[in-house]
């Protein structure tokens, strides 16, 4: 009996935990057990009174509200205000900024995967398809990389021509103020297939579409100010800027130093209440091209002309260009990528009221302001270069591998260029799958601060991963610069990614689980906002409610990843049946083992997890690869389950779940009290850490599958631009890659028959013609043998230049003019 017993109060305990029971049902079934134990047994009544005392007590205290909220939940209400730490007013707008969407699912321990796949999949308009294959098509090509960058340090006048008559800048604006009124999706497309032929240009189509006036104008700029300017900047009158960053204020851009007084000025002739502003920016992209510089600074009052607050805090205003006191200097050179980005400042500049970016009413909202659209921006523009990058290596550095020769083969069967071959491959479709799901968000009206983070990292990382991997297969073709080479510039673009719009390691450090572990966590941020009520009554209920509501979590989350690590995921529902059916049940083991690991985290850490910051970048990256996992899988859904594409999906998800596991390990064994680290990795990971890195198999598959032309590498690379005209370099790969596929067979042939002892010659051109001879191959097979010599040659060949270095010297001491070297 007594075994039994226990038993069934075990089994009982871990089901209420399970599915999340609430807490008149554990009241309930707390005492059941306890009856049940004492009742019918030979216990004396001297431990069955105590016992039922205890009982009654307990019913008592937990069942009754009243009496549970006096004696429970009052003195942990009063120790939450004690030790719960200072938000600044900066952290407070940013968690305020945007919503929560699929992040917050992830973070329950059993998110509702039926939610995610039946988000219907983001589809291009019938105008938006035309605008990416006509005029996106024809500004791609006018550009020529290597002249942008290597000789006029800028984008041919024919193309600014072309971009600004044809609305690049306006593809967020509506079409009532004369814009594009584009998707997110179209939006990205754009930048995509621009990056994948320049990144001057891409980021010079961007940043109007990004954070700038434009964007803030659309969502908080008064009637006025819409009508007037949104018309201008969709039309390319008017070429944007905005002004955030400067010398002593950059990644804590809330201590913006940059000051404006109000005051009474003259603006057009006229004597209007308004500001006076000083200020000193840096990095600011299209700076030294604007005309409308949008701007944000600290407001002050000091008279007291508009009430009795002196500091008003951030606030954003609109400048010509041509306004007195504006000083816009000269051009920065962001690592040979000549996009223009430039300083500004301002002495005594005067702009009326009127120039406040939503007028008055938006006085010291502008961090607020500049956080709300940052969460949207943040997750389009980076992102689609990133994957522009990622695609352009995956289609040309997989032809490259499969054209390329060594040791008689293509270099790309060789297992060392396999593995960051796959690499390549695998993450570009984890990066498209992620940015094509936060673009789906974003068009049904979501604004997820905590996702736009994580892809602006990942995928700003995840790019430099893959670019270095194709430099690595590419070798010299890669390092030696010149019009030939579709990766050098690549290359050198990376470090700006990694900077702007959220430094990397500032985003991983801080921001990814810093927001989300309030934002996303079902019962935090409701204790937070409780504890900070004013009105004391209603606070303490609301916090009643949340911090047992967040118990009941907690032991839910120790339950099922308990029984999830027991079974390493088994027995889980699944919203599929098929090859994907096992990675959605370790994502339920993987979710349940971080909403626990954060929650403990929280619990032991309290405000001190702000300081940990490596604790909380590991959390953040298990969220994160949970983030792109989901993404990678309805992706997989959303194409119709296409075969070819498992040993993307398959490296994808096996990277993803074994970077979680080592996250969680390193968290733990780095969490300061240690008997609890033990206990937490002991549940989290009762049979050993089951995930290792994708097989040599699976990464033999994943890079056969962008060096073999067909359906999968063109779904891969879709959206990049490939180039048909003659001398594209884009369009030599192609044509020689092409040719490989066709002459396959026939180099085939020659190496049985070498390996047969028919053929002796060791020059291929005498063993091409030994062959025709004993009738090996035909004339036919030759001259397609002959074609791809050629065709091999143009693509393995790199640039080389008579006159570099040849035409100046370093500039003597005290010379006017550069030195010509003697040649």
């Amino acid at each position: 009996m007594g075994f039994a017993t226990l038993v069934l109060s075990i089994a009982v305990v871990w089901a209420l935990a399970y599915w999340g029971a609430g807490t008149g049902v554990w009241v309930a079934a707390l005492a059941a057990l306890l009856a049940v134990t004492t009742i019918g047994t030979e216990l004396s009544g001297w431990v069955v009174i105590p016992l039922w005392a205890v009982a009654a007590a307990a019913v008592l205290l937990l069942g009754v509200p009243a009496i549970r909220r006096r004696y429970i939940t009052a003195p942990l209400f009063h120790q939450f205000r004690k030790v719960m730490p200072p938000m600044s007013s900066t952290e407070q707008e940013a968690l305020e900024a945007g919503s929560v969407w699929w992040d917050a699912e992830l973070f329950t321990g059993k998110p509702d995967w039926q939610r995610l796949l039946n988000m219907p999949k983001p589809h291009l308009s019938a105008e938006e398809q035309a605008f990416i294959d006509n005029e996106t098509e024809v500004l791609c090509s006018l550009l020529d990389d290597w002249r942008i960058t290597h000789e006029d340090r800028d984008l041919p006048p024919e193309a600014w021509r072309y971009i600004r008559e044809k609305g690049f800048f306006g593809l967020i604006i509506p079409e009532e103020f004369g814009g594009k009124g584009f998707s997110a999706l179209a939006h990205s497309e754009v930048v995509m297939k621009i990056a994948s032929r320049s990144v001057t240009a891409a980021v010079t189509v961007m940043v109007p579409n990004s954070l700038g006036p434009g964007k803030l104008l659309l969502h908080y700029g008064t009637r006025e100010q819409k009508q007037h300017y949104l018309p201008r900047l969709a039309q390319g009158d008017d070429i944007p800027c905005f002004a955030l960053t400067g010398p002593d204020a950059g990644s804590d851009a809330g201590a913006i130093p940059d000051r404006g007084e109000v005051c009474y000025g003259d603006w057009q002739g006229k004597r209007e209440l308004g500001v006076r502003l000083n200020w000193e920016k840096r990095y600011i992209t299209l700076g030294p091209v604007c005309t409308l510089l949008g701007l944000a600074f600290k407001l002050y009052d000091p008279d007291h002309l508009l009430g009795e607050q002196t500091e008003l805090g951030v606030t954003l205003a609109l400048i010509p260009r041509d306004t007195p006191g504006v000083q816009i200097g000269e051009r920065h050179i962001p690592l040979d990528i000549p996009f223009q980005n430039g300083p500004n400042e301002g002495h005594d500049v005067f702009i009326p009221m009127s120039q406040l970016i939503g007028g008055s009413e938006y006085i010291g909202q502008g961090w607020r302001m500049l956080v709300e659209c940052l969460a949207e921006g943040r997750g389009i523009s980076l992102p689609a270069l990133s994957v522009g990058a990622g695609k352009t290596v995956s289609r040309f550095t997989g032809a490259y591998a499969a054209i390329r020769r060594q040791f008689n083969m293509p270099i790309g069967r060789f297992e060392g260029i396999q593995e960051p071959l796959a690499r390549i491959a695998a993450l570009t479709y984890q990066m498209d799958a992620a940015r094509t799901l936060t673009l789906g968000a974003l068009d049904i009206g979501e604004k997820p601060s905590v996702i736009s983070a994580i892809v602006k990292y990942h995928l700003t990382e995840k790019y430099r991963r893959c670019i270095n991997d194709a430099m690595d297969i590419q070798g010299g073709s890669g390092i030696c610069l010149g019009p030939s080479n579709l990766l050098g510039r690549a290359y050198q673009a990376i470090p700006i990614a990694i900077t702007v719009e959220g430094a990397n390691i500032l985003t991983r450090s801080m921001i990814i689980f810093g927001q989300g572990a309030v934002r996303c966590h079902p019962w935090v941020l409701k204790e937070f906002q409780a504890v900070q009520n004013p009105d004391r009554k209603r606070g303490l209920a609301d916090f009643d409610h949340a911090i047992f509501g967040h118990v009941g979590f907690v032991l839910g989350n120790v339950a099922r990843s308990l029984f999830l690590g027991l079974t390493r995921g088994r027995f889980t529902r699944s919203p599929v049946q098929g090859p994907t059916r096992r990675y959605f049940q370790q994502l339920n083991w993987m979710s349940a083992a971080f909403a626990l690991s954060a929650d403990v985290a929280m619990m032991t850490l309290g405000g001190a997890l702000k300081r940990k910051e490596r604790l909380s970048a590991r959390l953040g990256d298990v969220l994160s690869e949970l983030y792109l996992t989901s993404s990678v899988l309805k992706r997989f859904e959303d194409q119709g389950r296409p075969e070819e594409d498992l040993p993307l999906v398959q490296w994808a998800c096996e990277n993803s779940l074994y970077h979680m596991q080592e996250s969680l390990r390193l968290l733990f064994r780095n969490l300061p009290f240690r008997p609890l680290a033990w206990l937490l990795r002991l549940v989290v990971f009762p049979t050993g850490s089951p995930y290792t890195e994708p097989s040599d198999l699976v990464d033999r598959d994943a890079a056969q599958l962008v060096m073999t032309p067909g359906a999968a590498r063109d779904r891969l690379t879709q959206g990049i631009y490939i180039g048909h005209e003659h001398h594209s370099r884009q369009a030599d790969y192609e044509r020689a890659f092409a040719h490989a596929a066709r002459v396959e067979p026939i180099e085939k042939t020659l190496r049985d028959a070498k390996r047969a002892g028919l053929l002796r010659s060791k020059h291929a051109a005498d063993r091409i013609n030994e062959a025709i001879e004993q009738g090996i191959i035909t004339q036919e097979d030759a001259d397609a043998l002959i074609e791809m010599q050629a065709l091999r040659r143009d693509v393995i060949m790199v640039d080389s230049f008579a006159d570099y270095g040849k035409q100046y010297a370093r500039q003597p001491k005290g010379s006017k003019k550069p030195a010509i070297y003697a040649v």
